[in-house]
């Protein structure tokens, strides 16, 4: 990895952006965690919005931002791409957030839990970003 991929994978949030058919950009934040191969790696619902257009276009932007989402200033536009994962890669990638927010992660994971009790199907998936060599220059305007 580089040295901004690295740091971006170090960020608390990112803001993920990902590309309708149409190709406007959707940003969305999301917490991050470094993986192995110089990848990092998230969690989310299987049906976000988000899953639905990595599935159509695998090419991502993140950019470190707070967790509302405001990208942080003078932030490099970082270029990736994404794939989908479930299974053993969801487990690498659920054991890397863990370990990175493990006390926020459990406390977060309590309502996931109370779902299981009433055998509510859980439709988690990991999100693997594989980054590329490219950086943009930050954005004039915050996403």
């Amino acid at each position: 990895m580089s040295a901004v991929s690295d740091s971006i994978a170090a960020e608390k949030y990112v803001v993920i952006t990902t590309y309708r058919r149409s190709g406007d950009a959707v940003p969305a934040p999301v917490w991050i965690a470094p993986m192995s191969g110089g990848r990092a790696g998230f969690t989310t619902d299987g049906d976000s919005g988000k899953v639905k257009r990595i599935r159509n276009n695998s090419a991502v932007t993140l950019q470190a931002c707070n967790v509302r989402g405001t990208v942080r200033a003078g932030a490099p536009i970082v270029h990736a791409t994404a794939e989908i994962v479930t299974d053993a890669a969801y487990a690498e990638v659920e054991k890397a957030i863990k370990s990175k927010y493990w006390i926020v992660y459990a406390i977060i994971s309590i309502p996931q839990a109370v779902k299981k009790l009433f055998r509510k199907q859980q439709n988690n998936v990991g999100v693997v970003v594989t980054f590329t060599d490219e950086v943009a220059p930050t954005r004039a305007e915050p996403v």
